[in-house]
């Protein structure tokens, strides 16, 4: 027997009525706001309320449930915690002790007072935007303010140390500047702290680098005579180099490596 056409009408009725059901509750699951800052790196472009010591920039870049800050003197980093839009550090904010002149000398304790007051955070397209008690940053994602350099051609300036043991900046590093720059034929020339040094790259595949160099053989004082072997170190054999804006991040399989800015 064929159903009637008043019994078809109330089953689509139905249907229709459990299809409506279940589309807004599957509507209702849908995250909000997914966007986070983690995974990038934020210039400051704008401050309302009161300058940066120094005039800055502060810098952050969130990576790896942390973030590391700088905005004119020392890089301090810790863990953070984003939820419910509000920048809330978990642990102290570890960082370089370098000592910065004049007005820059006041730019750490500005940074860690800001920071640790908890400002919210409003992350939209490429605008980051941290409002604390009195002071309000703007930020624009690190890539639209510095594309990325290339790797091969470019003078790149050593700022920053990293060894097994952590991070080192110093005032040594900053007056001797170690240097490289790497060829389009793979050559590599600069100074390692106190020498010259040159030898070859082999580039690739992807953010591999092989470096074999030598240096001349003067000799400098201890400090920069430390600055230099670190360098070696960090260059010799297998490593990645990581291009990010004017940074290169150079990681050796030793534990030592390198942070450079593109001069």
């Amino acid at each position: 027997m064929s159903a009637s056409p008043l019994r078809l009408a109330a089953l689509c009725v139905l249907a229709v009525a459990a299809a409506t059901a279940c589309s807004s509750s599957d509507s209702g699951n849908e995250p909000a706001d997914t966007a986070t800052p983690m995974g990038h790196t934020y210039i400051s472009t704008e401050v309302i309320g009161g300058a940066i010591p120094g005039g800055g920039p502060m810098t952050l870049t969130f990576a790896d449930g942390r973030v590391s800050a700088n905005s004119g003197c020392n890089t301090s980093s810790g863990t953070v915690d984003l939820s419910n839009h509000v920048l809330h550090p978990t642990s102290p904010m570890a960082g370089t002790l370098m000592a910065c002149a004049g007005d820059r000398g006041n730019a750490d304790a500005w940074q860690t007072a800001f920071l640790e007051s908890g400002p919210a955070w409003r992350l939209e397209g490429d605008t980051l935007t941290l409002t604390g008690e009195t002071v309000t940053v703007h930020l624009t994602d690190k890539k639209i303010v510095t594309p990325d350099k290339p790797l091969l051609g470019t003078t790149w300036i050593v700022t920053t140390l990293l060894t097994p043991q952590g991070q080192v900046r110093s005032t040594t590093l900053d007056e001797v500047r170690p240097n490289l720059t790497i060829g389009e034929g793979g050559t590599v020339n600069g100074l390692a702290g106190c020498n010259r040094m040159s030898g070859t790259a082999g580039v690739g595949p992807g953010d591999a680098v092989a470096f074999a160099v030598g240096t001349t053989k003067m000799m400098c004082g201890p400090d920069v005579m430390e600055v230099e072997n670190d360098v070696l170190r960090a260059l010799d054999g297998k490593t990645t180099a990581t291009v990010d804006a004017d940074t290169l991040t150079i990681r050796n399989e030793n534990g030592y490596g390198l942070v450079l800015h593109a001069q």
